[in-house]
């Protein structure tokens, strides 16, 4: 499995080959929240809405093994796909690792300039709350 470090390069990577180009940019980001598992419609509850997003999204996330494993859906495409990023890196990761991770891509792929800076408070929205799963089940794992 990658590490952290290796996967965010990987993303820098793929957006690298996008360029300065705005809207392709945008448009692969609306992609990549394709790629997220179905999201259990019982979990589509207020509890599970991430506060300090301007759209909804719902993240949930369990424990396997010592590993945290995040589900999350949007209701819209953009969001979505952020989340989606941010799964990608920190998905079925050891808690000490997600609460340590520095999340580097998203300044490296200019994430600020691509989707304004309503958007961004989302986004360190999302990165917090999977951060509070990893430190619950740290606390839980070490009680």
């Amino acid at each position: 499995m990658s590490t952290i470090k290796e996967v965010q390069d990987e993303i820098v990577s793929e957006f690298e080959i996008l360029g300065d180009d705005k809207e392709s940019t945008i448009f692969y980001i609306m992609e990549l929240g394709g790629n997220l598992k179905p999201f259990p419609e019982s979990e589509r509850k207020e509890e599970n809405i991430i506060k300090g997003c301007q759209s909804k999204v719902w993240l949930i996330a369990d424990e396997k093994e010592g590993k945290v494993q995040f589900q999350a859906d949007s209701n819209t495409d953009i969001t979505k796909g952020l989340i989606s990023l941010l799964i990608r890196v920190l998905d079925n990761r050891r808690p000490d690792e997600i609460i340590h991770a520095d999340l580097n891509f998203i300044q490296k792929i200019g994430m600020g300039s691509i989707i304004g800076s309503q958007r961004s408070n989302g986004l360190a929205a999302m990165i917090k709350q999977m951060k509070l799963y990893a430190l619950a089940f740290q606390t839980k794992q070490n009680a």
